[in-house]
Order: C-alpha cells, then structure tokens, then sequence
C-alpha cells in the first residue's frame, strides 16, 4: 500500500509539473514587452511558458502543421482568421497597438518625414531601405509595398531595398544600425527594441498599418485555466504601462 501511495503521489506530481506547462506562439512586434512580462508570471505562478517567436505569417504554418499550441498571440486578423477556421477559442482578448516606424542609425541625419510628401521626398534620396521581406511572414511587408506605390516611387525606390528576413534574428533595425539600409521601416516596437536605431516619425496616418495584438487560446488545450491567467496577466493594468513604454498600447 506505501508503495502505491508513492506511486499515486509521484504520477500527480508529473500530472502538476506538466500542466505547468504552456506553449505559445508569440509575434515578434511584443517580444519586448513578453520578455518582461513572462518570468514574473512563471515565479509567481509556478507556470513554465514555452515561447515561440515569430511573424504572424511563419507562426501559422507550423500551428496547421500540429505544432503544440496553447496561447497565441499575435495579431488580430490572424486570430479571428483562425477563429473562423475553429483552430482558436472565440472571444479574443485585445493586449495592443502598434503601427509602422521609420528608424535611421544612432546619430545619423533625421529626414523629414512629418507628411506624405516629405516621406516621399526621404525615400527617394535615401541610399538604401529595408523592410522586412514578404517570405518573412510579417504583417508589414505587402503594407510597406503598397506604401511605395501609394506615393508613386515603386519603381524608383526597388533597387535599393533591403530585406530583412523577420522574426527575432532577421530585425529591419539590425539593418539600419548596421548601415546596410539608411531608413527603416518596421513596427515601431520592434524598431524600439533596438538602441542603435531612432524613430523619426511613423507613417502618416492616411499611409499607416494599424495593428492590433490579440491572443488566444486553442480548443484543444489541456492548460485551459494556466492559459487563461497567462492572458489575464498579459492584458493587466500593469502590463498596460510596459508596452505603452515599448511602443504598443490600446
């Protein structure tokens, strides 16, 4: 009988450690914000988050293909896409905002970018641009295209545009600190992550991509209830100030 009462014992002891566990699929545009966000819910909670980052478009494909998933959090077309599709639990929870920046290297000439015309005007003198490229998976790319033709320099500005490959280690701002593209544009958020790049300016508002970060929980999961706290937490009073210092907010 001792011996099955260990048994018993240590069987709910992996039974607990594993439902401590939670997979989530996670936009590169809040990756600043998570990193600070996560450990102090895995202390208190008791709570592993097994993190996965990534654009929203690399995420999806690895999420159809069967990968564990949790939570996902990314952005909000994505996620009633995936509502509608029956892969996400309805009712998203909205965490926040972002839109597109434009970034040059630390110390560098700030062009005016303050309208339309005058984005236009630093576009074509710039010597390079980069964006992230549309292979990446990233919600800007096909934005920052129509962007470009919007203002008419399609043509004109296609030599010299740099690609960066998306996620964590394909940043458009390790571009521009590095001097490989001479204007950036990127979710702002991410542009902030970097301290060798400064944000000029945004789009102008008539050209801007407003994004909006949600999360989900998936139907399958067996986490249901450390989900649904890792969210809550997420979406906190406290968690508000963190990415509205990150560049993100409702």
């Amino acid at each position: 009988m001792r011996t099955l009462a260990i048994l018993i014992a240590l069987l709910a002891a992996t039974a607990a450690a594993r439902a401590a566990e939670i997979n989530a699929f996670v936009s590169t545009a809040i990756k600043t914000v998570t990193d600070e966000l996560l450990p102090p819910f895995e202390r208190a909670n008791g709570t592993t988050i097994r993190a996965s980052y990534a654009p929203s478009g690399a995420l999806i494909p690895r999420f159809e293909r069967g990968e564990p998933v949790d939570v996902f959090l990314t952005d909000s077309a994505a996620i009633d896409a995936l509502i509608r599709q029956g892969k996400i639990v309805a009712g998203r929870t909205d965490l926040a905002r972002t839109g597109i920046g434009i970034a040059v290297r630390k110390g560098a000439p700030r062009p005016d970018v303050s309208s339309a015309e005058a984005l236009r005007r630093a576009l074509l003198a710039a010597k390079s641009i980069g964006h992230t490229a549309p292979a990446g998976g990233g919600v800007t790319a096909a934005h920052i295209e129509g962007v470009f033709e919007k203002l008419g320099i399609a043509a004109a500005v296609a030599p010299k545009i740099k690609l960066a490959a998306g996620g964590p280690n394909g940043r458009v701002s390790v571009l521009v600190s590095s001097g490989e593209a001479e204007i950036g544009l990127q979710l702002v958020s991410e542009l902030m992550s970097n301290p060798e790049v400064e944000v000029i300016g945004m789009l102008p508002p008539e050209l801007q991509l407003n994004a909006v970060i949600s999360a989900g929980i998936t139907p399958g999961t067996k986490q249901s209830e450390p989900a649904q706290a890792f969210i809550r937490h997420l979406a906190s009073p406290g968690a508000m100030t963190i990415y509205k210092a990150k560049g993100l907010g409702l």
